[in-house]
């Protein structure tokens, strides 16, 4: 239940705290005193598409809070399915903030919430029925939903639509997996010469880099073996015997005489012929490189050169390296493997189809009996709704015809409501014949027949008297009042209602004037909780304008105290 509305900087409202109770409540006053701007402030509670022309002139942002409490039990139910639960005193705060940069905030209990959050927290706790409301009703697409919601089809919707999904998913991947065969046979061709190719060449990693280090060492075999042999005779050995090594020898041995005589001369004859040994092994290392250049180098440099040339060709088709080459190796063979592997789950997917289609069906089937066995009760009840709403003679029916093409995400049916004004006319569709005032009570009836089924603690008309007067509007009144009366568990909850009738004023619990005035060169709307006085003086207003007389009061007076 809506227990206060708080507004702050909406159009011509500065600052509003509005406390509300359980059963009937009105709002009246003249045109353009700004009634509409109480149902944009609460719209935006609901999660409503902001405007910058809703904050008021001279201010950068505007506040809307809605405190709710004493809620019932499917609405507690609905909130704890979101993970969500009223703070200790059983209470939720609603907040919404809106500023002229377009930025906006949502709150619950002070803390900050997805919009997505706001709309499926709020369209538990409150639901307001207007012109657009009203509109909705000559959209045969939305007829389903109020047939739907009399019908109690329980957890099946949400059953038929997994399933439905499911079956939708399975259709799309079979599409792709058989939309170009064409194209998917000439990928397969083309992955399978990409493959062979690379794994033809039987390249490993490092050997670009191990080739062009042994062909930079061919292009210079000539020098490189005079090299090594001069390195070698003058180290270790040549004809002359004046090689180092020669010389280090002759000199251990001057080394070794002299220690007979100088003993120290032993450590420097050891030293000595250690640097022989290392001076023996650099020498043999650089005749090797001599011998590793053996043969014929033009043939060698020309095997390393053509397999250069074919790495060369396969980096600039397939990675700059030898290592990106081997990957796009790699993913090319999972590609091939997967598209090799589509026809079959493309066969899993055509039997899971098959499997599934004959559920979807009973599913669907369900819910056309379930809906079928509803409609007769639905048009008995709408039909006597409307007659006690002055619409007698009226024969007011559910159509239910299959859909084209099998399946939607609400089942196999299509729910259209079709109404004759008139006795003796034929069945036609809302938008054919229904006017503005006939349309606000097919919805007002709509609505009380389907309260004790899917009701919020609060509801909110806003202007359901279009287009009538008299005798229909206190019957209009009369029906609202009965509606905050009419929730399942017997408690009594609340319907708002914004009305220009005396009628309807009259059989309300409670009274707010909405009214403005100019102040330090402002216009600002106020809102007044009226005591007895003051509602016979506003009934008396609205049922004679400008010239109220005591007899317009007296009238009004009776209204209250009767009800009538």
């Amino acid at each position: 239940m809506l227990i206060s509305l708080h507004i702050e900087n909406i159009a011509v409202i500065k600052t509003a705290d509005i406390d509300f109770t359980a059963g009937f409540t009105v709002l009246t006053g003249e045109t353009g005193a700004g009634k509409s701007i109480i149902i944009d402030s609460i719209a935006l509670i609901l999660g409503a598409k902001q405007s910058k022309e809703l904050i008021r002139s001279g201010e950068e942002t505007a506040m809307v809070s809605a405190l709710f409490g004493d809620m019932n039990i499917r609405a507690l139910n609905e909130l704890s399915a979101l993970g969500l639960a009223p703070d200790e005193d059983g209470m939720i705060l609603l907040s919404r903030t809106i500023s002229t940069s377009g930025k906006s905030t949502a709150r619950m209990n002070g803390r900050a919430i997805p919009m997505s959050l706001l709309k499926d927290v709020a369209k538990h706790l409150i639901a307001i029925h207007g012109q657009h409301d009203n509109m909705t009703l000559l959209d045969p697409e939305k007829h389903i939903n109020y047939l739907d919601s009399f019908a109690s089809l329980g957890t099946l919707p949400e059953e038929y639509s997994e399933c439905y999904n499911r079956y939708r998913e399975l259709e799309r991947k079979i599409a792709e997996m058989t939309s170009n065969e064409r194209e998917k046979a000439r990928r397969l061709e083309f992955l399978k010469f990409q493959i062979d190719e690379i794994a033809a060449a039987k390249l490993k990693p490092g050997e670009e880099e191990a080739l062009e280090k042994k062909r930079a060492k061919l292009q210079n075999s000539e020098n490189i073996n005079r090299l090594s042999h001069s390195i070698y005779a003058s180290l270790y050995q040549n004809e002359k015997g004046t090689s180092a090594l020669d010389r280090l020898r002759r000199s251990v041995k001057a080394l070794d005489t002299l220690s007979a005589v100088i003993p120290e001369a032993g450590e420097l004859s050891g030293r000595l012929e250690q640097a022989g040994y290392e001076i023996e092994d650099i020498a043999l290392t650089a005749e090797a490189f001599a011998d590793d250049s053996d043969g014929d180098p033009t043939a060698g440099l020309d095997r390393i050169e053509s397999r250069l040339d074919e790495i060369s060709k396969l980096e600039r088709k397939y990675g700059d390296t030898i290592p990106d080459i081997l990957a796009f190796l790699e993913k090319s063979k999972k590609e091939l493997e997967s598209i090799e592997l589509s026809e079959e789950r493309l066969n899993e997917c055509v039997a899971e189809k098959k499997k599934l289609l004959p559920v979807l069906e009973k599913k669907a089937a369900e819910m056309t009996r379930l809906r079928t066995d509803a409609a007769a009760g639905l048009e008995e009840r709408i039909i006597s709704e409307l007659a006690y709403l002055d619409m007698k003679g009226v024969t007011f029916s559910v159509e239910i015809l299959p859909v084209q093409g099998g399946f939607t995400p609400r089942g196999a049916d299509r729910v259209e409501f079709l109404i004759s004004t008139n006795k003796g006319e034929p069945l036609k569709p809302l938008a054919k014949i229904a006017s503005g005032g006939e349309l606000s009570r097919i919805m007002l009836a709509i609505k009380s027949v389907l309260a004790e089924k899917d009701f919020p603690d609060t509801m909110i008309f806003d202007e359901v008297d279009t287009g009538v007067s008299g005798k229909t509007s206190q019957k209009i009144g009369i029906k609202l009042r009965a509606l905050a009366m009419s929730i399942p568990d017997d408690r009594m909850a609340q319907v708002i209602c914004i009305t220009h009738s005396a009628q309807i004023a009259a059989l309300a619990d409670n009274h707010y004037l909405i009214s403005k005035k100019e102040t330090d060169g402002r216009v600002r709307t106020s809102v007044t909780p009226l005591d007895k006085e003051g509602r016979v003086d506003e009934i008396a207003r609205i049922m004679g304008g400008i010239n109220i007389t005591d007899r317009l009061r007296e009238t009004a007076r009776e209204m209250i105290d009767e009800k009538i």
